[in-house]
Parts: C-alpha cells; structure tokens; sequence
C-alpha cells in the first residue's frame, strides 16, 4: 500500500503540473486510504504537500508570463483569511460526533470525508464539461475586475480549502477565465500562486495541534514535487481539454467509491 501510496504522490505533481488544479483532490484520499492517516490530520498534511508543490510549480511558469499577481492577489487575499480562519478556529470547533441518528454515528472524520467526496463529484462533472478547455485563445483580453464576486468566491474555496485540505484549483480556475478574463494557461499559472499561498498559511493554522509525521510528510511532498516538473513538460505536448476530462471521469470514480467506502464499509474501519 505504501508503494501506491507513493507512486500516487507522483500524480497528485502531475496533475497540478499539466492542469493547474485536480492533484489536490487525490491528496487527502491517498494519505487516509494507502498511508493509513486520520482524516482530519490529512486535512492538513495535504494543505502543506499541496501548497509546497504548488509554490514550486508556480516558478517555472512565473518565468514563461503565465502568472498574473495582480489577478492572484485580488482573489487570494480574502481566500488566504478564509483558509487561516477555518483551520484556526472552525474545524477545531466541530464536534465529535458531529450528530447520531439511531445506531448511525456521524463523526467529524467522516463528515470530512463526505464532504471531500461531495466536492469531487462536483470538481469531476466541472471538469468533464470542461467549457474553458476549448477556450484556445490565449491573448491577453482587456481584464474587466468583478470585485464583489472575485471576493466571494475567494473566501468561498478558502473555507472549502480549510475544511478538506484540496487546493480548489478546478473552482479557482473557471472563476479566473469566467470573472478575470484570464488566458487558459496564465489561470493554470495564477491559480498555483493562489493555491500555494492559501494552502501554506492555512497548514501554520494547524502547527502546534497534533504531532506530525514529518518524515512521510517531506516524502510525499518531494514526490510531488518531482512530480510537478514532469506535468509541466507534458503540458507542452498534451491537450489540456482531453487531459482534464480524463482526469474529471478519474475523480468522480474516486468520489463514489469514498461516499460507498465511508457510509457502508464504516464499521470496518471503526468509524476511522
């Protein structure tokens, strides 16, 4: 299981490389289900693999122009106080069990895990349509700033991100293209910046909580990471739009499989 586990640390690098979001996703499903962590501590394991991977993908595409800061800070800021706030003070808030219902518990481990599930199969559907993939136009349009929405929807994915630990690339991005006027490649670029900053302050709103595992959590990172400069290459010669309804019907698969996994096999895993 630890050999998959770190062939999928690759993967969770790939995906961010080639389609700017989607490798954040798997995070939290291969540390609970290969490497055996607490889900609410993979929350926050991902938030540091994810945003370290993302900070180092961002390079070589702040290089190429593909990243525009001051689209990244327009949206970050309010995403990055939302993040901060619900690792800090929401998820510590949440009790455990959330609710019982009969002989049914419902646990903060497995409400997170539900959640993170219900946010894939919207995240899959999302990139199966895939709208912005046939977008190939890639010149600069006149950036018209949508203030109100930018904002909202920033300290919307922020939230999500604290709560489950994914980057949110696949609701960053769409928001980017749709209410930035972005390019497909410079909202992959600007998107890794956003998701990298968020991730790694919302991961401090943890330091100090619980004992981490550094040694596994250095491992999947560098395997990620790896795994991020091979994405970036490919990206050059694979088509986004096919590529990301690949990865779309991927992760809905996942989805289904922990909603099954967690509501009809708890008892298995004793509720985690």
């Amino acid at each position: 299981m630890e050999i998959a586990g770190y062939l999928a640390s690759l993967i969770i690098g790939v995906s961010l490389g080639l389609i700017g979001g989607g490798g954040s996703i798997l995070t939290v499903p291969v540390l609970v289900y290969l490497f055996g962590v607490d889900p609410v501590t993979a929350t926050a394991y991902s938030l540091f693999i994810v945003g370290a991977t993302s900070l180092v993908g961002t390079m070589p595409k702040y290089k190429n122009g593909e990243v525009n800061l001051k689209t990244a800070l327009i949206f970050g800021i309010p995403s990055i106080i939302a993040v901060y706030a619900t690792r800090a003070f929401l998820v510590p808030a949440i009790p455990n069990p959330v609710f019982t219902i009969g002989s049914f518990v419902m646990t903060k481990a497995l409400m997170m895990m539900l959640l993170f599930a219900v946010l894939m199969l919207f995240a899959s559907i999302s990139m199966i349509r895939d709208k912005n993939g046939k977008q190939e136009d890639e010149t600069p349009q006149q950036q018209k700033f949508n203030y109100p929405l930018i904002i909202v929807e920033g300290a919307i994915v922020g939230t999500l991100t604290g709560l489950v630990g994914a980057g949110g690339g696949f609701l960053i991005i769409p928001a980017l293209v749709l209410l930035s006027k972005l390019p497909m490649k410079q909202a992959i670029g600007t998107s890794l910046l956003i998701i990298a900053a968020k991730s790694l302050i919302g991961f401090t709103g943890d330091l100090g909580k619980s004992t981490m595992d550094w040694p596994l959590l250095l491992t999947v990172t560098a395997l990620a990471i790896a795994g991020i400069f091979v994405g970036n290459s490919l990206s050059k010669k694979v088509s986004p739009s096919s590529l990301k309804k690949g990865f779309g019907w991927f992760v809905l698969v996942m989805g289904i499989y922990i909603i099954v996994k967690e509501l009809f096999f708890q008892s298995a895993i004793g509720g985690h």
